[in-house]
């Protein structure tokens, strides 16, 4: 059964950090690309970023320069190092992979953790 646990969210002023951390189970984790997506209140889920098994990263636009994707296979972790946090980067964050079963794909999620922007 696959798992994928985040945790690191929180409450947090303009400017600010935080660091989430997302822990993987059931899966062989350094053969899978990992992304965080986040979600605010009324919009769509979007991808923020993505590292592959080679440790090739892609951000959004709106992020690059202060957010730092990367992963750490002996723990079967991934995290997003978020510096020079503002507003609208307030969202629910979850991690996310992806398994191909021959023609099919899975999409896995995890649970998701909040992270606010305020002062």
């Amino acid at each position: 059964q696959v798992q994928l646990v985040e945790s690191g969210g929180g409450l947090v002023q303009p400017g600010g950090s935080l660091r989430l951390s997302c822990t993987a189970s059931g899966i062989i984790f350094n053969r899978y690309t990992m992304n965080w997506y986040r979600q605010a209140p009324g919009k769509e889920r979007e991808l923020v970023a993505d590292i592959s098994t080679y440790g090739s990263t892609n951000y959004k636009d709106s992020v690059k320069g202060r957010f730092t994707i990367s992963r750490e296979n002996t723990r079967n972790t991934v995290y997003l190092q978020m510096n020079m946090l503002k507003p609208e980067d307030t969202a629910v964050y979850y991690c996310h992979t992806r398994r191909q079963i021959g023609g099919s794909q899975i999409d896995y999620w995890g649970q998701g953790t909040q992270v606010t922007v305020s002062s």
